[in-house]
């Protein structure tokens, strides 16, 4: 595609992955540069042509091998931007200049929020462009691999061959408290030890969020508010979305608490798993499940002494979305949960076929465990491949016939 628009939450790595990543020769300008952003206003069209010299970002230099930051640049591209989301109007001369000269590769956009939600968006680069979205890490991520967990293998793989898939896996036991607290950005993940220091970087980050990143999305009133609401949900991982209920909890209204909560969307901080049925239309109308792009982010907002269950949820489903993300057809992530009261947590949806998820904070998983996933499989039959029931032991094996118990750690 001629623009290729790669954007997620501050701090996860787009600029560190447009920067070093891409090896060919590319202009790189950053909207947090004064310089740039006067001229995206005065003249966005000699910016995206090459009239003005690029600069790297403070703390960063570039190897002199692969540009030179003094020399003057010309030509419409390639071009990488950085933060586009601080100048939206600049989509209107990209637009122009790919309808002008279409070219592969012309523009590779970055920004912390999602384009396609932000409401002075009014151009559409519809047939122009692709998206990406990256997230925070993964665990493997943060053990040297590039991936995440082994839901491929086990789509692409004879049923029969699961466990012995699951078994194989080189993982080490690992204790999930402590990888909820790291969370997946990489800054505090990687290269803080300590869970004081961690808690400082997401105090910042926060801080830096409210103050900063919310307004160049949308006027918000009351921070405190905002705040308030950010906590309320981080205490209720997991929980369907009532806007109502948290209203009245909050003395907000239900509109102003569905609008907060596109915002947080908007910013990948906060991710919404829709309820599963095979209706796609019933989809639309039921309720979805809230949690938080970075369960170490959840973890801080709650101010929990100690992670539960639900932030193991909340850990799980960060490596599925990963999984999601870089699956070429169509793969999706729902939750199931009847009138009657019957849920499993999760539903990786994988063309066509179905693999319930349950997640059990227990070492010992016997078969009683395995309950709502025998009810989903019987609620859709042919279409559900064996239910995965997660814990936090060392067992790896067939509970009952479509029931496979796998420890956490060999699955992400």
């Amino acid at each position: 595609m001629p623009v290729v628009v790669l954007t997620g939450a501050r701090q996860s790595g787009k600029t560190t992955l447009a920067r070093d990543l891409v090896t060919e020769p590319r202009r790189f300008l950053t909207l947090d540069d004064t310089r740039v952003r006067s001229m995206s206003r005065t003249d966005p069209d000699s910016l995206l042509r090459g009239s003005v010299h690029s600069r790297p970002p403070v703390g960063f230099a570039l190897p002199q091998e692969r540009i030179d930051p003094n020399t003057p640049l010309s030509g419409p591209g390639p071009l990488t931007l950085d933060e586009i989301q601080r100048e939206p109007n600049l989509l209107h001369a990209i637009k122009r200049l790919v309808d002008e000269e279409r070219r592969t590769g012309q523009f590779l956009l970055t920004g912390s929020a999602d384009l396609l939600l932000m409401k002075r968006i009014s151009e559409s680069l519809a047939g122009r462009a692709s998206f990406l979205n990256l997230r925070p890490m993964t665990r493997r991520e943060l053990g040297g691999a590039g991936r995440s967990g082994i839901w491929g293998e086990l789509l692409r793989a004879p049923v029969r061959d699961w466990a012995a898939i699951a078994a194989s896996q080189p993982s080490e036991p690992e204790n999930w408290q402590n990888l909820v607290r790291r969370g997946g950005f990489p800054f505090p993940a990687a290269q803080i030890d300590s869970n004081e220091d961690r808690a400082v970087w997401f105090d910042g980050y926060v801080r830096t969020y409210l103050e900063r990143d919310l307004h160049e999305l949308s006027a918000v009133w009351s921070l405190p508010d905002f705040r308030r609401l950010m906590a309320a949900v981080s205490l209720n991982i997991g929980q369907t979305l009532n806007a109502a209920q948290l209203g009245r909890f909050l003395s907000m209204t239900s509109t102003m608490v569905s609008r907060h909560l596109k915002l947080l969307e908007a910013s990948h901080l906060l991710v919404r798993v829709p309820a599963f049925t095979i209706s796609r239309n019933q989809r639309l109308i039921k309720s979805a499940k809230l949690y938080w792009a970075d369960p170490g982010l959840a973890m801080f907002l709650s101010q929990a002494p100690e992670p539960t269950n639900a932030h193991l949820e909340n850990l799980i489903l960060c490596d599925l979305l990963v999984f999601c993300d870089t699956e070429m057809s169509s793969t999706a992530v729902f939750h199931w949960r009847t009138s009657t009261g019957q849920e499993v947590n999760f539903v990786l949806e994988h063309e066509r076929r179905l693999i319930p998820i349950d997640i059990k904070l227990t070492q010992n998983p016997h078969i009683a465990h395995g309950t709502r996933l025998s009810a989903f499989r019987r609620a859709y039959g042919d279409h559900s491949l064996p239910g995965l029931l997660i814990h936090c032991g060392n067992q790896v094996g067939w509970l009952a016939s479509g029931i496979l118990a796998v420890p956490w750690w060999k699955l992400i």
